[in-house]
């Protein structure tokens, strides 16, 4: 799936950026005026996606940044084995293997349905349908 690109003075809190490899959802943008000699500046707070942490990057306004293509898909538990699960997409019915949230410890069985993100090759549990 082929990545889209957006100027960064024009993303909103909310919006998803891609920052060093990581999607990340943007939870502050502050824009500097521009100064004698040079041009405006965006200051951007985003928390990653797959892994919590908070990322900053200051860039001109007018800089390309790359927007991440997250795909929201179904699939059913096949088998729940510690902190991981087995599971099955409901659309090409490949198998495959994800870490459980911990807010969905102890929620998951065989049998349920689950909504997940995937995005590149990583896979990230959102809820129980």
């Amino acid at each position: 799936m082929a990545e889209t690109f957006a100027i960064i003075k024009t993303l909103k809190p909310g919006k998803y950026i891609v920052i060093d490899d990581e999607p990340c959802i943007v939870s502050g943008l502050v824009k500097s005026k521009p100064g004698k000699h040079g041009s405006a500046k965006v200051r951007l707070e985003a928390v990653g996606i797959f892994d919590g942490k908070k990322r900053f990057i200051l860039k001109p306004a007018a800089t390309t940044v790359e927007i991440p293509m997250i795909e929201k898909r179904n699939a059913q538990v096949v088998s729940v084995s510690g902190t991981t699960v087995q599971l099955m997409d409901l659309e090409d019915y490949s198998m495959f293997d994800a870490n459980i949230p911990d807010d969905l410890k102890g929620k998951l069985d065989s049998g349920k349905e689950i909504i997940y993100w995937k995005w590149k090759s990583r896979v990230l549990i959102k809820q129980l349908k």
